[in-house]
């Protein structure tokens, strides 16, 4: 195994940093993040002809604005969501004859208006509905953390991390309904957050789950992940910069840590001995509470049944066209009752409220993000049974604070020389601003012993 050692691009901070310091112009940005994107480290990771080295933005008024903290910086949109004059295809060929969208997605508006520059719609799971990366219509983007092995890249915002992880793009606009930002941020080495869902508008993005839908981010830093999220949700998060010392963490044992891969287990459990180095309080605790989640969504969950309701008609004359994984799992939304769906509602909203009461007394919760390190695209490619048992694994822990209508972020937590780790930092709904501070301090923390 060789693992990619070059230089890793800058963040979004730093990029505007040099060109205030006029070590850097934007158009050498700009000309530096084009030419990533169009090679080989990129392949797959954009949508044909969406990386054509012609990045757009609002106007050219708004990449010179030193006041736009986006100004001049590369942003790749997730092919889920509306530019105006682009067809929206979602990862798909079902809807690649639809009309040019009219609008921008709000997402994308509010992008454009802080500065960014895009650079081109990334690649995708197809409707977003998987957590592994493979789409067999526009190829797997590789996830560009070996160098040897071509390993997925975590899905569903798969080229959106590639583009990020790349310096194809500074900042990755993509959506997560069971951890489609924060699997392919801890795959590839990046950071990802999640946000409580309800923060950042989800209009003129094509849905999986109107109940799980989260639009975010990801970005080289967490420092990013804060100034994207302002600018995403219209408001301005609340940091304190308390020490580590003064939060109380929770650690959950059972269901997030079953079955973790060595590199996995040793990356966390490392990660928790330097955090409680720095002075933070780490409690274990069972959570009996999460083994609830299986015969909760035994009936098929709500990505099923809500992607159902959306795709339905389409499936009727378009099923063929379908990435049959993706069919399966859509299609068993249609076996689910409207008692069934009803039923999983009240369930759901039971189970957050005693969810909420068990972390209440826990400024937040560290888990592994995803208990596996990337494997190869080829193991899963064609073998239906390993796909399933990878994206299983792959979504387990994330799809928790989907569930729980919460919030979490990703950041990278290996050592050097080892494939990309992710640690979980999450909470219930609206602890948003909690995990960010927090997640700057656990980031600096852990930087100190790399």
């Amino acid at each position: 195994m060789n693992l990619n050692t070059s230089p890793s691009p800058t963040d979004l901070h730093a990029a505007q940093q040099s060109v205030q310091d006029g070590q850097n112009s934007t158009e050498e940005i700009l000309t530096q993040a084009a030419a990533i994107a169009l090679g080989d480290a990129c392949r797959h990771a954009f949508m044909p002809n969406q990386a054509d080295g012609t990045p757009n933005a609002s106007s050219p008024d708004a990449i010179s604005d030193p006041a736009l903290l986006l100004a001049g910086i590369p942003v790749s949109i997730k092919d889920l969501f509306d530019v105006a004059g682009q067809v929206t295809m979602a990862g798909s060929t079902v809807l690649a004859a639809s009309p040019p969208a009219q609008a921008d997605a709000i997402a994308v508006a509010r992008l454009r208006a802080a500065g960014a520059v895009l650079v081109g719609r990334t690649n995708m799971v197809e409707f977003a509905f998987s957590g592994v990366g493979i789409n067999p219509h526009y190829g797997t983007p590789v996830n560009p953390a070996d160098v040897d092995i071509e390993r997925i890249p975590g899905g569903s915002s798969s080229g959106a991390a590639v583009s990020v992880a790349t310096g194809a793009a500074l900042v990755g606009l993509g959506s997560d309904t069971g951890g489609s930002l924060r699997i392919p941020a801890a795959l590839c080495g990046i950071v990802g957050f999640k946000s409580t869902a309800r923060l950042v508008p989800v209009a003129g993005a094509v849905p999986l789950s109107s109940s799980l839908d989260t639009v975010g981010a990801l970005t080289r830093s967490v420092r990013d992940a804060v100034a994207v999220h302002e600018i995403l949700s219209a408001r301005t998060v609340q940091l304190t910069g308390k020490p580590l010392s003064s939060y109380r963490l929770a650690v959950v044992r059972n269901l997030m840590q079953d079955g973790l891969s060595s590199t996995v287990a040793t990356s966390f459990e490392k990660s928790l001995q330097r955090l409680r180095q720095a002075g933070a309080r780490i409690e274990e605790i069972p959570l009996e509470e999460l083994e609830e989640l299986a015969t909760i969504n035994a009936t098929g969950g709500l990505s099923a049944a809500q992607s159902h309701a959306w795709h339905r008609r389409r499936l009727i004359d378009h099923e063929a066209q379908y990435d049959p994984r993706v069919a399966l799992r859509i299609l068993r939304g249609a076996r689910m009752s409207a008692a069934d769906y009803i039923d999983l509602l009240a369930a759901r909203q039971d189970w957050i409220a005693r969810m909420e009461v068990r972390l209440n007394s826990f400024d937040a919760v560290l888990s592994p993000t995803v208990p596996i390190v990337a494997p190869s695209i080829a193991s899963v490619l064609h073998n239906d049974d390993e796909f399933f048992r990878i994206n299983s694994l792959l979504l387990r822990n994330t799809s928790v604070v989907n569930m729980l209508d919460g919030c979490a972020i990703s950041i990278p937590c290996h050592t050097p020389g080892q494939l990309p780790v992710g640690l979980m930092l999450w909470h219930a709904a609206l602890h948003d601003d909690a995990v960010l501070d927090l997640a700057l301090q656990v980031e600096t923390a852990l930087a100190h012993h790399t």
